[in-house]
């Protein structure tokens, strides 16, 4: 874990019916950083196997959605006195052994928002076409390149965490108001590589919500930056 002189930095898990791959990113996070799991309102196994793993358990019930779990972690980690929180989901998309990339850029360069971007590239077809057009639609919105706004591997600043429990997006799309909120104050955006992982897990996103949800998202973006 961390020496005496490090950051004090927490890894926060939201989860939602993960059973089958809590323990193992739980177990992947821990040599890193102490980690803490807020269920979502899970009807699995879930909140028992992110214990036995020796993650610390904040549990939402009923399931309230992503950002609202999102939220939830940040107060502790700020009641708590941590100076950063990163954060990744808990399907296995994220590999916790590049952690050290979000740390290390974070010592150099001190970044508000660390977003883990993707290779666009290698998606399969259909996620591919979705997250390069949302990225598009995004980067105009906001006014700047944007290398993936819906990458959940990210390290946030406790400056910034602060200024986003007054957000009111309670989904996948509080992700993107994350880089509005940062860009809108002026703090340090930044980005690392990071693998593209798909092996077809399941989405929780309901897409028909989702993409009235982000077009929402993008067209106040462009009205208010």
């Amino acid at each position: 874990m961390e020496n005496p002189e490090s950051p004090k930095i927490l890894a926060l898990i939201p989860a939602y019916n993960e059973v089958q791959h809590i323990v193992e990113i739980v177990s992947g996070v821990l040599p890193h950083l102490p980690v803490l799991v807020v269920d979502d309102g899970s009807t699995d196994e879930t909140l028992a196997q992110a214990e036995a793993a020796g993650a610390t358990v904040l549990r939402q019930y009923p399931n309230q959605g992503k950002g609202t779990a999102l939220q939830a972690g940040f107060r502790q980690a700020i009641d708590q006195n941590y100076e950063a929180v990163l954060t990744l989901d808990a399907d296995g998309q994220h590999a916790p052994h590049e952690i050290p990339r979000f740390l290390d850029a974070y010592h150099t360069r001190h970044s508000d928002l660390i977003i883990g971007a993707r290779n666009f590239s290698q998606m399969p077809p259909v996620r591919r076409l979705a997250n390069s057009l949302g990225r598009g639609a995004f980067s105009w919105a906001i006014g700047q390149p944007i290398q993936d706004n819906q990458s959940g591997f990210r390290l946030i600043s406790c400056r910034l965490l602060k200024k986003l429990l007054a957000s009111r997006e309670h989904g996948f799309e509080f992700e993107m108001e994350m880089i509005v909120i940062c860009v809108r104050h002026d703090f340090r955006l930044d980005w690392v590589p990071i693998s593209t992982i798909y092996a077809g897990e399941s989405s929780h996103i309901n897409p028909v919500r989702h993409v009235v949800n982000f077009l929402r998202v993008v067209w106040q973006t462009r009205q208010n930056i």
